[in-house]
């Protein structure tokens, strides 16, 4: 094994700090982009549901007019 003890895994040879902070933000960047990717798939498959109902609102009031 490369380190001897846990804490040793933890202090990274003195550079424990910055590993860790490093290992922080990438893990909040890809997280957040997750979050960000989820949220506006589910944007636009609303928009796609709510343009789908307005057309065929559309088409039924298109053969409303027609029927009269």
């Amino acid at each position: 094994m490369q380190f001897d003890s846990f804490s040793a895994f933890i202090a990274m040879g003195g550079y424990g700090f910055y590993v860790w902070l490093a290992v922080a933000f990438s893990t909040l960047a890809l997280g957040s982009l997750t979050v960000a990717t989820i949220v506006k798939r589910s944007q636009i498959i609303q928009e796609i549901k709510n343009k789908h109902q307005r057309i065929e609102r559309m088409r039924a009031a298109e053969k409303m007019e027609n029927t009269l």
